[in-house]
């Protein structure tokens, strides 16, 4: 007799989980920071996959800069080089359709949660054509607080009205797994694509780690 599944929810991450987009952010910010003439950024840079906008901010830019400009001026202003470069080559993970599809098809409902902006989980979802998929939405404007804090995955239960430690959730960076597991899902699932396979295993951040979603093909494949 099979086991029966635990989980009643999905909640995927967006940034480096939905699309591997890291390097178009890098470019994105090597081209905004060059604008403002911030220097060394790339290694606080690497050190801010995963949080919110404000803090990443806070971290590359000077005080006076942010206080002249203004913390969501500067952000929109990226995240609009962001989506002008990527618009032309973005595409989904691969296996992550049919993995959605296998999801939705036994019930499983799925959200995004991501400490990106609404525009930027508006621009994924409808580029890569998997808006319907996604129930719920819960992007970083919407939260007082990003990762690695547990609120976006919390918000994101509530909203689906699924407890927390009946949902799965797929992440790639360290400021994600954090938040998934201080949130307290049932099972977390790490993507190689922020981090390498090696480090995810060997920093035990996430209870199975994948490549892409080609991996998961069945339900059993989650009861590890």
């Amino acid at each position: 007799m099979k086991p029966t599944f635990p989980f009643r929810a999905a909640l995927f991450d967006m940034d480096g989980t939905l699309v591997d987009n890291s390097a178009v952010h890098v470019r994105a910010f090597e081209i905004f920071c060059d604008r403002y003439g911030a220097t060394d950024w790339q290694t606080r840079l690497s050190n801010a996959f995963g949080m919110g906008s404000d803090d990443i901010m806070r971290m590359l830019l000077p005080e006076a800069i942010i206080h002249e400009k203004g913390l969501k001026a500067l952000g929109d202003e990226k995240e609009e080089i962001y989506r002008e470069i990527y618009a032309p080559t973005i595409q989904p993970i691969a296996g992550l359709r049919a993995l959605l599809e296998l999801l939705t098809t036994h019930g499983i409902r799925c959200g995004v949660g991501s400490s990106g902006c609404r525009d930027n989980v508006n621009f994924v979802l409808s580029k890569c054509n998997i808006e319907p998929f996604f129930d719920v939405q819960i992007s970083g404007d919407m939260v007082q607080q990003c990762k690695p804090e547990p609120e976006i995955y919390l918000t994101a239960a509530k909203e689906l009205g699924i407890n927390i430690e009946e949902c799965i959730i797929f992440e790639d960076a360290r400021a994600g797994f954090e938040a998934a597991k201080r949130a307290g899902a049932g099972l977390v699932i790490g993507i190689a694509t922020t981090l390498t396979k090696a480090q995810i295993e060997a920093e035990n951040l996430a209870d199975i780690v994948i490549e892409d979603f080609t991996e998961l093909s069945s339900l059993e494949q989650f009861l590890k």
